[in-house]
């Protein structure tokens, strides 16, 4: 367990969980932008065990900066839906108010946290008022960079498909670049989320929905990988298919 986050840094304190898998090459670098954002918006970062060292770059960063770098490490690949929530669980429990997940790769930008955050603060304090801001590759355009058109059609269709199926109202049902204000996470059921790859993001993305919350998209850019190998599989294709039926299903009897 991280020894930081006993308390967030302000009352309107932020933080990104970052889920890594051997993200050696990049994790430092995508760490030391995010300290340097405007608003002192700290990192938690859940390592499935990475063979390459990522979690032994991480702790260096967290020693030299102990109140705003987060380290847990977990015994091997768990999967990608248990160590968001598992982060997310430790972020809402600390207390943060704004509580944003992005990838370590730089296939999203550091820099697009701070709009992501002012997305959901509230209109009072000058921000967009919602309850969870969605950094979205289909809103405004394309917005995607060095993707195969395979992949492109396939994430856009994911989009397609789950819409018809769910109705819910966004474009980008599987970005994984997000901001949640406190109070979505406290109200999701963490024991009923049963999705652990892409599928993950959609069921998140819906329980929020029918849950009452307010989604918005905030228009990104998405650069595919420079570094490292997409988890993308065929597997986590088809886990996400079956989910979107299971929970429109759960919904329609009222057990989601």
């Amino acid at each position: 367990m991280p020894d930081v986050f006993l308390a967030p840094p302000d009352p309107g304190g932020a933080v990104v969980v970052v889920p890594t898998y051997n993200e050696a090459g990049t994790v430092e670098a995508v760490v030391r932008q995010v300290l340097g954002l405007d608003g002192d918006i700290a990192v938690l970062v859940v390592d499935d065990g990475s063979p390459d060292g990522t979690g032994d770059r991480v702790e260096a960063l967290r020693r030299a900066h102990p109140a705003r770098v987060g380290l847990l490490r977990r015994p091997g690949k768990l999967g990608l839906g248990t160590a968001y929530l598992t982060g997310f669980r430790l972020a809402r429990d600390a207390g943060f108010r704004y509580i944003c997940e992005m990838d370590a790769d730089f296939s999203h930008n550091p820099e697009d946290l701070t709009r992501l955050i002012a997305a959901c603060r509230p209109v009072s304090e000058g921000g967009g008022g919602a309850d969870v801001a969605i950094g979205s590759r289909y809103v405004d355009g394309l917005r995607v960079l060095n993707w195969p058109l395979g992949r492109l059609v396939l994430s856009y269709g994911a989009g397609v498909y789950t819409r018809a199926i769910t109705r819910l109202p966004i474009r980008d049902v599987t970005a994984g670049f997000k901001c949640f204000r406190h109070e979505v996470l406290q109200a999701i059921d963490f024991s009923r989320v049963r999705s652990n790859g892409y599928s993950f993001q959609i069921e998140m993305n819906y329980r929020a929905w029918r849950l009452g919350f307010r989604l918005v998209e905030v228009p990104i850019v998405f650069t595919e990988r420079s570094e490292g190998e997409s988890k993308m599989s065929g597997a986590i294709v088809r886990e996400a298919m079956g989910k979107v039926w299971e929970l429109r299903a759960r919904a329609l009897v009222g057990r989601l």
